[in-house]
């Protein structure tokens, strides 16, 4: 596991119940939450109320160490540092491993999809990359609440593989050939949330966040299709469901980071107050650029890059936007 916050902090847990506890091996950068896991078998940082079963000597701030001894390397890191995270990683240390990605965001400063950074930067075949993606938070899953996963990868046999290492009582599994499709719906499924959250900011009520979603897996539905056209369901649970878990739930931090801003908040206020990273901030530009290329109509993207890129009016835009849904 390469990463120490909340959703890291879940798959361990995962991982753990299923898993000799030497057989887990994890990475994080805080020293001081490295040796109070060590200590006391919790995250002082994230989701402290679960309970860490693994070994003590294989959790470092060596992560050259780490990848090293791993056969399967879990990427849980914000996206927008995952290149400085892996600074000291060249692509003889991930040869012959098999690279999971459970970062729902894109790397900015390339405007790649993890999948498509780590092919492209290490080389890494597609069969050997995978994507987990939800609908799940980690706040539910270290209450032990009934969740699901879908585990994407071109090799079904290594994503059912590991998918086994996830399944427990709480947490039921499903796997997709799709990694393309997957990693751009959980990528844009961030940006919706933040427009859920400014349209809540701003006063808009259920009915009219009814209509703002179902127009949301429309518009990932034109995007994903633009980008890798292949037979898929979007109403599956690793699109819509996903959309949906993150656009209403309490536990959304693009949710929060779009409710402030509603509420009147500069962007950098809203991301100054909160403790976590909302990914879907980075991802509005991204895939603002991105979307150039392929030309797909998604007008509630581009309220929401207006709003956070170019300082319009959130009221002024979403009452814009409110105009052009059905």
């Amino acid at each position: 596991m390469i990463g120490g916050g909340s959703w890291a902090t879940a798959i361990v847990k995962m991982l753990s119940d299923n898993l000799s506890e030497k057989e887990i091996y994890w990475w994080m950068r805080n020293e001081k939450a490295i040796e109070h896991i060590k200590k006391f078998k919790h995250n002082p940082n994230y989701i402290s109320s679960v309970e860490l079963k693994l070994n003590e000597q294989n959790i470092s701030s060596n992560i050259t160490h780490i990848v090293d001894t791993a056969d399967y390397i879990i990427l849980n890191v914000p996206a927008a540092f995952l290149k400085d995270t892996l600074a000291n990683i060249n692509p003889a240390h991930l040869k012959g491993k098999k690279i999971i990605s459970a970062i729902k965001g894109i790397v900015p400063e390339d405007n790649l999809i993890i999948g498509e950074f780590l092919h492209e930067t290490y080389g890494i075949p597609y069969q050997d990359i995978l994507v987990v993606s939800g609908p799940c938070h980690a706040e539910e899953v270290a209450l032990e609440k009934l969740s699901y996963l879908t585990i994407a990868c071109t090799d079904v046999e290594k994503a059912t593989t590991f998918a086994s290492f996830l399944n427990t009582r709480y947490i039921k599994t499903n796997v997709s050939d799709d990694i393309f499709g997957t990693e751009y719906a959980a990528v844009l499924k961030n940006i919706y949330a933040i427009a859920s959250g400014i349209c809540h900011g701003i006063g808009y009520g259920d009915n009219f966040q009814a209509v703002l979603i179902s127009n949301a897996i429309r518009e990932i539905e034109g995007f994903v299709d633009a980008v890798h056209p292949i037979n898929r369901d979007i109403k599956e649970s690793a699109y819509l469901g996903d959309l949906l878990v993150t656009a209403y739930s309490q536990f959304s931090r693009n949710r929060t980071f779009g409710n402030m801003v509603g509420k009147g908040y500069t962007v950098k206020s809203a991301q100054l107050e909160m403790s976590m990273i909302a990914e879907g901030y980075y991802a509005v530009k991204c895939m603002h650029i991105k979307n150039q290329a392929y030309n797909v109509d998604m007008p509630i993207c581009k309220a929401v890059h207006n709003i956070l890129y170019e300082g319009r009016s959130p009221y002024i835009e979403m009452k814009l936007l409110a105009e052009k849904l059905n």
